[in-house]
């Protein structure tokens, strides 16, 4: 019920911004407009969920509340992935042409080269992502809530906006730093911080709890506790990133070496004896098949794999633990524990086995 409620809720907004250029039938905001709607329709909804599952948890009444903000994350969500998408160049997304491919993809059809198609293409993304990011904070600010939540809400948002940009910029500038330069993953794992755990865990549980008037001591148990899932999160994703089935993830298993993004995977494979032969593989845009294979190959015999893999389960355990040792509700911990449940199955769903070899120093097995 609440998810179709979600989603109706998405639905009116999307119809009700439709007609935010008034009267001047501007035709190239109505092929931005349809490309956030459809990007939008393609979500697993997992923010609003882990929202609405919180506040129930907590008890809350607002509701109505909880699912206008709810949809409102969701839409904040595609902005962010839109974005992303121009940021790291991904032409695909679930499967299907990204914002700014599937824009690129039209204007090569019309006529235009190849140049000009992705210059469009990677505009029509940003554009995209600046009417999401408008559209979510707008849903918010109309809330069905009292106005000291709805400015406490806002003001989450925004330190949650400041915080991802953050993130994202570091994530394109730690590939540039010089090999002499990497600290280790301790970076990499701000970056993570910093680019998804905000956005993914700690907001939609910071919003719950101030929808159902939660203590401050809540709410600071679940900024941490949000923290670690998020970062858990994260790693799995970069698993994804490099390991991942992409007939079932939806992206190209080669972007993330194309890109020489700095992961956690890369950090730890820079301190083992293989990074001398990794290392030319990362960053180069005409990487083939059979060399990112022997790049994946490299990151499982040094051990990467296995080592971010404990370090994921780790921050995961650790998310759980530090929630019963806050004394949070039982309903409450039922929900987190769902929420990492859902990260384990969707990370052996799409991840080829290969089992983890050691623990990560210093921390559970």
């Amino acid at each position: 019920m609440a998810q179709g409620a979600v989603d109706a809720e998405i639905d009116r907004l999307l119809a009700e911004g439709a007609g935010r250029a008034g009267t001047l039938q501007l035709a190239d905001h109505d092929a931005l407009w349809q490309a956030l709607c459809r990007a939008v329709r393609g979500g697993k909804r997992a923010r609003p969920a882990l929202l609405l599952d919180a506040h129930a948890a907590l008890a809350g009444t607002r509701t109505t509340a909880a699912v206008q903000v709810g949809a409102a994350l969701e839409i904040l969500h595609t902005a962010f992935v839109v974005q992303d998408d121009v940021i790291d160049g991904d032409l695909l997304r679930r499967g299907a042409p990204s914002v700014p491919g599937s824009i690129a993809e039209a204007a090569r059809r019309a006529g235009a080269d190849a140049l000009g198609a992705r210059r469009l293409g990677e505009a029509g993304g940003i554009l995209t992502g600046d009417l999401g990011l408008m559209t979510a904070l707008r849903a918010i600010r109309r809330c069905d809530a009292p106005p000291q939540v709805v400015d406490a809400l806002l003001d989450r948002v925004e330190r949650c906006v400041h915080v991802t940009v953050a993130g994202e910029f570091a994530d394109v500038r730690l590939p540039l730093q010089a090999p002499g330069e990497m600290r280790g993953p301790d970076e990499e794992l701000a970056v993570a911080e910093l680019k998804t755990a905000d956005y993914s865990f700690r907001l939609p549980l910071h919003a719950a709890a101030l929808l159902a008037d939660a203590p401050t001591a809540t709410i600071d148990a679940l900024e941490e506790i949000g923290g670690l899932l998020g970062i858990g999160f994260q790693l799995h994703d970069d698993l994804l990133g490099m390991f991942g089935d992409e007939r079932r993830t939806g992206k190209s298993a080669l972007g993330d070496l194309r890109e020489g993004k700095r992961t956690a995977l890369i950090a730890h494979a820079a301190t083992t004896p293989a990074w001398s032969e990794l290392r030319p593989m990362l960053g180069r845009t005409d990487l083939g098949p059979a060399q990112a294979r022997r790049a994946r190959d490299l990151l499982v015999e040094t051990g990467s794999r296995a080592w971010v893999e404990d370090l994921a389960h780790w921050h995961l355990d650790r998310g759980l633990e530090r929630a019963a040792e806050h004394g949070l509700p039982a309903p409450l911990l039922e929900v987190l524990r769902a929420a990492t449940d859902r990260i384990l199955r969707t990370t052996d769903l799409l991840l080829p086995g290969e089992p983890s070899l050691h623990a990560v120093d210093g921390l559970p097995a």
